[in-house]
């Protein structure tokens, strides 16, 4: 499935002027760090390539950008709350030069290094507190510090961490 090889890095929020930009709110700025032409929007259920003819940072969490066939406010404003996506074979050449984001690793399977077993699927990461948590799918909490990190596979999409005793107990 194509939704396997994207994930989240925003949303699109207010139309911007009368030429058809738009904001976007980031949660990963990787396309400002490896160079994409497009970038996926959901519309519908149905994940869409959108070429970007420009974009420009107004803030760290918001990017005004410029779809090439979206030349009025009006059809901005059609994309108001959509979803945006990046896909994962570029994010994982950026990745391969030392540079991941956690917002990246959705969807990844997170392995225990003690044992090598699946602990679980990443459905979220919360980087809102200082401590970063990993949501698994079925709402356990297990830390995402990257002191614990032993192992990040791009290709296999898994995350290998040093679970600390106890943490899977809880």
């Amino acid at each position: 499935m194509i939704e396997d090889t994207l994930y989240k890095i925003g949303k699109l929020g207010k139309s911007h002027g009368i030429k058809g930009e738009i904001t976007m709110q980031v949660d990963d700025d990787v396309f400002d760090r490896v160079e994409a032409e497009y970038l996926f929007l959901e519309l519908d259920g149905i994940m869409v390539p959108f070429f970007m003819e420009e974009y420009r940072f107004k803030s760290d969490e918001t990017a005004l950008v410029k779809f090439e066939g979206v030349d009025t406010q009006e059809r901005a404003r059609e994309l108001t709350g959509t979803e945006v996506y990046f896909p994962r074979e570029l994010a994982a050449e950026d990745a391969e030069d030392g540079e991941i984001s956690y917002a990246m690793l959705v969807g990844f399977t997170l392995i225990n290094d003690a044992d090598g077993k699946e602990v679980g699927e990443i459905a979220f990461i919360d980087e809102q507190t200082i401590n970063i948590m990993f949501e698994l799918t079925d709402g356990r909490l297990i830390p995402a510090s990257e002191e614990l990190i032993t192992d990040i596979d791009t290709e296999k999409q898994t995350i290998t961490l040093d679970i600390p005793e106890g943490i899977l107990d809880l």
